[in-house]
C-alpha cells in the first residue's frame, strides 16, 4: 500500500503545482532599474551604454550635465500595453521628460513633461499649460489642479497605456487622458510643433525614454507592468 500512497501523493502535488502556475497573475511589476547599474538601458540612437552624464548609484538613475553634455536613454526592451511608474526629481529651473510611442530610431515620441513649472521659461510657453509637468508635451495640458510638489523634491509619474487609450497620473491622481487616433487628438497634434512630423504618436510598441535636456534630473523606483487588453 505504501508505494501506491506515495504515487497518489506525487500526483496530487503535481496537480496542485499546475493549478498554481495557471492561476499565477499575468500582470506583474518588472523593475527597469536595478538601483546600481545601467543594465537594461542604452543610448537612444546607439546600441551602447549611456555616456558619463548618466550615473546609477544609491538607488537613483541621474543625469548631470556638468559631467557630460548627455544623450537621451531608452530601455533595451519595447512595450505595447503597460502601466509605468517612475519617481522623478527635477532640479530647480530644470526640464526633462519621459517618452513613449517613439518613432523608430529617433528620440521623438509622446512625452510626459517633467519641468519646473514655476521658473523654467518653457513652462510659460505653449497653449493652456501644455508644456507644464504632466502634460503631453506641446499637445495636451494636464489638469490645472494637479498635485505637483514642485522641483527639487520627489514626485511620482504614472503612465497607463491600453491600446489607443492613454492616461497620465501624478502623485496618485489622474491628470490627463486621451485617445490616440481620435479627431480631438489629431486636431491637437495639428496645432503643435509635431504637425509635420511623419508617424508621430503612431507607434504600437516602443522603448521607454528618459530625456537628457541639459538640466539635472533623477529617477528612481522605475517599474512597469505589462498587460493585454
Amino acid at each position: 500500500m505504501r508505494p501506491h500512497f506515495y504515487l497518489l501523493l506525487l500526483a496530487f502535488l503535481l496537480s496542485n503545482t499546475h493549478v498554481n502556475a495557471q492561476t499565477k497573475p499575468k500582470d506583474e511589476w518588472i523593475s527597469l532599474f536595478d538601483g546600481s547599474t545601467l543594465n537594461g538601458w542604452r543610448q537612444a540612437q546607439k546600441d551602447t551604454l549611456p555616456d558619463a552624464g548618466w550615473s546609477a548609484q544609491n538607488g537613483e538613475l541621474s543625469f548631470d550635465p556638468s559631467k557630460d553634455h548627455g544623450t537621451d536613454i531608452i530601455t533595451t526592451r519595447s512595450f505595447t500595453n503597460f502601466e509605468l511608474i517612475v519617481d522623478f526629481k527635477v532640479s530647480p529651473g530644470g526640464n526633462s521628460g519621459i517618452k513613449y510611442f517613439l518613432i523608430p530610431n529617433t528620440s521623438l515620441g509622446c512625452e510626459y513633461q517633467l519641468i519646473d513649472d514655476s521658473t523654467h521659461p518653457d513652462a510659460k510657453l505653449g497653449v493652456q499649460g501644455n508644456r507644464k509637468t504632466g502634460a503631453l508635451y506641446d499637445i495636451l495640458p494636464a489638469s490645472a489642479n494637479k498635485p505637483y510638489k514642485g522641483a527639487g523634491v520627489w514626485n511620482t509619474a504614472r503612465i497607463v497605456v491600453n491600446g489607443n487609450h492613454v492616461e497620465h497620473w501624478l502623485n496618485g491622481v489622474k491628470i490627463l487622458e486621451y485617445q490616440r487616433g481620435s479627431d480631438a487628438f489629431k486636431q491637437a497634434i495639428a496645432q503643435s510643433k509635431f504637425k509635420t512630423t511623419t508617424g508621430f504618436a503612431e507607434a504600437t510598441s516602443s522603448s521607454i525614454l528618459l530625456q537628457a535636456h541639459g538640466d539635472k534630473v533623477s529617477f528612481r523606483n522605475i517599474k512597469i507592468r505589462v498587460h493585454s487588453i
